[in-house]
């Protein structure tokens, strides 16, 4: 076989693949293993190869948190927060609006953006029908709020553990680099989405007075599971603060959490591994093989040779092709595939254009594929999620409406986070 061959089919390989999985024409775990087969049996990686290709850190960090979520949301403490922060906001849907999307951010950027839309959305909509008023500003804001928030952290967003593994950066250096964009995106956004749908959020006084009624004691299920798993639950979110100096991989914290976790509760662990999300792992290990196949054919360095002559090599142009080709690519495919090619190509980009500080280049990579997810209603996992149950609930949240509202407030989070890029790493 000449060298031309194994790249021809990989490329075929890698097309088709990424074809159907931003068609949906078939389901996307399904075709990335069809893709990742595809690439052993034209012998382009050997199975040695592929397992290498697999990043372990990332499908580890992955399954410790599935697993302490899957046992925390059984305590039922993410319905009691949504609940009492409602009445905290007297009943008000304008601070209720802020409270459910505050609720959802943060809790986004602890656990996972598609776990806490599960968690809220189901109670917002009991809320929406206490209050008698239109669900759908709700819905769109705690969509905005969950991608913002995920953005924020290493473990927030897929993306995220991604590239941290990837990089070696730290739940810390996450936190302390990206706070600041991600807080003033959230709260510009939450301002916007008040002077735009301020005529619909009004409600009666005997409305306000029903959520003000709600029982939020009773959404906890398990007072005693619940103390197990909040302490398990900080124990591992400080493992991940400190895990440079404990000179421990996140995905060995996680694991580490998730198995106390599962020893201090006494879960049957078959309950539990039925939780986990076992077509999103697989699909991140299709999407490594497949990858990693780009990368042994030299597709990836050939990429990263042409983007560094398009640029220049010069650090802030790069850095700006990298945010604003995320973003806007982002909003219209899922964000792993893209997040999963963009970071062996970084990785060549720095080899070759002689870049010693890569970390504007991650952080771009980061702001605009995590963001990115807020252009469209098909941009992010959690945005599916939300327009699924929201049918179910017989509300119907619109391709095209969506994007209205969405797409300027993804196009200004990006500005915002080009500003602040420009301003703390490229001045």
């Amino acid at each position: 076989m000449t060298l031309a061959e194994p790249l021809v089919i990989t490329l075929v390989i890698f097309l088709l693949t990424y074809g159907l999985i931003i068609t949906e024409t078939l389901n996307r775990t399904v075709v990335a293993l069809i893709g990742a087969s595809l690439i052993l049996f034209a012998n382009v990686l050997n199975q040695e190869q592929a397992i290498h290709a697999i990043d372990f850190n990332t499908i580890g960090l992955l399954i410790g948190m599935m697993i302490i979520v899957g046992i925390t949301r059984r305590t039922g403490v993410f319905e009691y927060t949504a609940i009492k922060a409602a009445k905290l906001a007297k009943g008000d849907p304008v601070l209720i609006l802020a409270a459910l999307s505050a609720v959802t951010a943060i809790t986004s950027s602890l656990l996972d953006n598609v776990t806490t839309v599960l968690l809220i959305v189901p109670v917002t909509f009991s809320i929406c029908s206490e209050l008698s008023i239109d669900p759908i500003p709700f819905l769109i804001s705690q969509i905005l709020a969950s991608n913002i928030g995920g953005t924020a952290t290493l473990i927030g967003d897929p993306p995220n553990i991604m590239i941290g593994s990837a990089s070696g950066l730290s739940f810390l250096d996450f936190a302390q680099n990206l706070f600041i964009p991600i807080a003033a995106t959230f709260l510009i956004t939450m301002l916007i989405l008040r002077v735009i749908y301020r005529k619909k959020l009004t409600a009666s006084e005997l409305a306000r007075a029903r959520i003000m009624d709600l029982p939020e004691l009773e959404a906890i299920k398990d007072f005693a599971l619940l103390k197990k798993s909040l302490f398990v639950l900080t124990l591992t979110i400080l493992g991940f603060l400190l895990h440079k100096v404990l000179n421990f991989e996140p995905a060995t914290i996680a694991i580490g959490g998730a198995t106390l976790l599962l020893l201090i509760t006494k879960e049957e662990p078959e309950d539990i591994f039925l939780t986990i999300e076992w077509p999103t792992l697989f699909f991140f290990a299709g999407l490594f093989i497949i990858v990693g196949a780009l990368d042994q054919v030299g597709v990836i360095e050939w990429v990263a040779r042409r983007s560094i002559e398009a640029t220049g090599g010069v650090i802030s142009a790069t850095t700006m092709l990298i945010l604003w080709l995320s973003a806007i690519a982002s909003a219209f495919i899922d964000n792993i595939p893209f997040v999963a090619a963009m970071i062996p190509l970084i990785q060549k980009m720095g080899q070759i254009g002689g870049i010693t500080n890569l970390k504007p280049l991650w952080w771009a990579l980061s702001l605009g594929a995590c963001l990115g997810g807020n252009g469209t209603l098909i941009g992010a996992s959690a945005n599916v999620i939300v327009a699924g149950l929201a049918e179910k609930n017989g509300v119907i949240l619109t391709y095209k409406g969506f994007l209205k509202i969405a797409f300027p407030l993804m196009i200004l989070s990006v500005i915002i986070s080009t500003v602040y890029i420009f301003a703390v790493y490229l001045r």
